[in-house]
């Protein structure tokens, strides 16, 4: 009988454990003021903790295109100039519905925000906030991702 399990571990059970990391794109969007630089940052729909703007790649698009589409629907950046290469990458599991989860390498882009939107697709659904690079690290979840803004 304990060969059974063991087979079934092995078979069934690993696979799954060890299944490869989905990869989504985020925009690191900030701009330079007196003060130095700001971080935006928008908090999740389903939890409301803070996060960079993200998502998965868009059809038609590359990396830094996707990034920039996702900092427009979720915080309302309107004109930016992004980086071609990620600044960094970090690591989540990120929430589907009915509680699943499954792990992620979010690929971060810098991007130097030069117009807002007030009105933006998921702007009754998310508040955003400018923040100073070590601040927004202390507010984000990631260890990885406290790592690149703490880094900025």
């Amino acid at each position: 009988m304990m060969h059974v399990f063991k087979r079934a571990w092995a078979d069934m059970f690993m696979p799954i454990l060890r299944r490869p990391k989905r990869v989504q794109v985020a925009a690191l969007c900030y701009r330079d003021t007196d003060e130095g630089k700001r971080v935006l940052l928008i908090t999740s729909r389903d939890t409301g903790r803070w996060i960079v703007p993200k998502g998965w790649p868009i059809d038609g698009l590359d990396g830094p295109g996707a990034a920039l589409q996702e900092a427009w629907e979720e915080a309302g950046v309107k004109q930016a100039d992004i980086e071609s290469v990620p600044v960094g990458l970090y690591a989540y599991d990120k929430r589907l519905g009915e509680g699943l989860t499954v792990p992620v390498e979010a690929r971060v882009y810098l991007t130097r925000v030069r117009n807002l939107s007030e009105e933006y697709p998921d702007s009754n659904l998310r508040k955003r906030a400018w923040f100073a690079p070590q601040e927004a690290a202390n507010l984000v979840d990631e260890p990885d991702l406290k790592a690149i803004l703490r880094a900025l």
